[in-house]
């Protein structure tokens, strides 16, 4: 009896823990979503402005979380190792060009451009895992990935000009990802030292802007100050919840939530910000959605596929199930 109700209290804790993953993972792709709405409040700012408080108010805020919760260890071992510190360095730079790109476009225009790159990053991630880290592809990714360089001819014709908002904020996420991949910090950790590497540029910026006479910052009022800090906390909450929900729900169940971000910013886009949408974008982001479509299919096939063939090894009594693995940086 005893035994029956730790088993029961044990499945209880797991079902709450996975339910406290998934409200976290909403909450962060739901926050990244609606993100698009938060920029303008920002004016008369500009990008680059915006750009550098955001670099600033991150560090201020992450570095107080990281003091609250006492998590430096990392920091001096990091420091120990140029390799790792040259890749956070790359990484930080890459955010950097992304962040900008984002909040321009956002204050110019281009919410639904902005939010097809987002679309488009997973495939430019297998693309570039095929180029640079010479991955082997399924059919279905070959499909997918083919299907996606579809998708970007008919919308350089559709918008008469590449996407480069587009392809410059998938490219950009995409190295990013790889420099975190081989970094292997956790987010929070992650972001700390981007920032700190970011944070004295960032500052010098906006001092150099203020000495000029043109910063917002003290000319706008208290309301436009408390807006400029909160972009730490706009680039903090988010992380923070998606750490959450890393360590409590599936990579599969990840990747399917990544989607939300890009598809609140696309209807934001369209009935928030009302942006044309001709026909020819609507083909051209249906041929995307297609090929993600191929994606998420051949991933969620191919995990199911691997946990049935450990089950059987399980069950046949296997000390160490053989699973058939195949190289792949779908989701």
């Amino acid at each position: 009896m005893s035994g029956t109700s730790n088993g029961d209290s044990k499945h209880e804790d797991l079902r709450g823990e996975s339910r406290i993953g998934l409200l976290n993972g909403f909450a962060a792709y739901g926050m990244w979503g609606l993100v698009p709405v938060f920029w303008p409040l920002l004016k008369p700012a500009g990008a680059m402005e915006i750009l550098a408080h955001r670099m600033t108010w991150s560090l201020v805020f992450v570095a107080a979380a990281l003091l609250f919760v006492r998590r430096w260890a990392w920091a001096g071992e990091l420091l120990r190792q140029p390799r790792r510190l040259g890749l956070v360095s790359v990484a930080a730079a890459v955010i950097t060009v992304n962040w900008g790109v984002y909040i321009w476009a956002v204050n110019s225009g281009h919410v639904v451009e902005a939010s097809l790159g987002y679309f488009i990053n997973p495939l430019v991630t297998i693309a570039m895992g095929v180029l640079l880290l010479k991955e082997r592809l399924r059919p279905a990714q070959w499909a997918a990935v083919a299907t996606g360089a579809a998708a970007v001819i008919v919308l350089t014709v559709g918008y008469g000009r590449p996407p480069w908002v587009s392809l410059c904020l998938a490219f950009s996420f995409a190295t990013y990802g790889l420099a975190k991949k081989k970094v292997n910090l956790g987010g929070v950790e992650s972001l700390a030292a981007e920032t700190a590497v970011l944070f004295l540029p960032a500052l010098g910026f906006l001092l150099w802007l203020g000495a000029r006479g043109e910063a917002t910052f003290a000319t706008e009022g208290a309301g436009h100050v408390l807006l400029l800090a909160a972009t730490g906390l706009v680039t903090a909450v988010p992380l923070v919840c998606f750490g959450a929900a890393a360590i409590r729900v599936p990579l599969s169940t990840l990747g399917l939530l990544q989607y939300l971000a890009p598809v609140f910013q696309f209807l934001l886009g369209i009935l928030y910000f009302h942006e044309a949408m001709p026909p020819e974008r609507w083909a051209g982001f249906a041929l995307v959605w297609l090929a993600l479509t191929l994606l998420t299919w051949d991933a969620l096939r191919t995990a199911h596929r691997n946990a049935r063939a450990l089950r059987a090894g399980i069950e046949t009594g296997s000390r160490t199930p053989v699973v058939k693995t195949e190289t792949s940086t779908g989701a």
